[in-house]
């Protein structure tokens, strides 16, 4: 298993189990073919003020949002940094209700997304959204989450 460093800045209700977020983290990595010594992988659960803070820094949207991924841009001496992602719990478990989704399975569903976008999936143009969107439904798929986008 990766080194995954859990954050939880949230006071949410509805957290979810550490072992969780790491076996959602490990599967997307070993769907990417990541080799057996993987990178640091901070996910970091926070509420809606630091979401927007992050969101309006980083992206000029002065709102908060449900996943944002920050690759790593420091390199240290014999370790692979991978980056960090940032979910929104409050955003979340909005968005599940209204979907009608259990929010493990859309938090999972965040926490692939998350990390596909650090090795550089993106979803901006139709042949790139299709890609990582195809990517997220095979690893949601073998987790037992229905597909997120059917």
């Amino acid at each position: 298993m990766m080194p995954v460093d859990v954050q939880l800045a949230s006071t949410a209700a509805q957290l979810p189990e550490l072992s969780a977020i790491q076996r959602w983290a490990d599967l997307a990595l070993e769907e990417l073919g990541e080799d057996p010594e993987p990178p640091d992988l901070c996910i970091r659960l926070v509420d809606a003020a630091e979401s927007q803070t992050l969101n309006s820094r980083f992206r000029g949207q002065e709102k908060p949002t449900n996943v944002l991924s920050f690759p790593a841009d420091v390199r240290i001496p014999g370790r692979r940094t991978l980056g960090d992602v940032v979910i929104c719990m409050p955003v979340v478990v909005g968005e599940a209700a209204r979907q009608q989704k259990a929010v493990d399975d859309h938090l999972a569903h965040m926490v692939v997304h998350g990390v596909l976008h650090l090795f550089g999936y993106d979803h901006q143009k139709d042949d790139d959204a299709q890609r990582m969107e195809g990517l997220e439904q095979q690893i949601l798929r073998q987790l037992g989450v229905a597909d997120p986008y059917g």
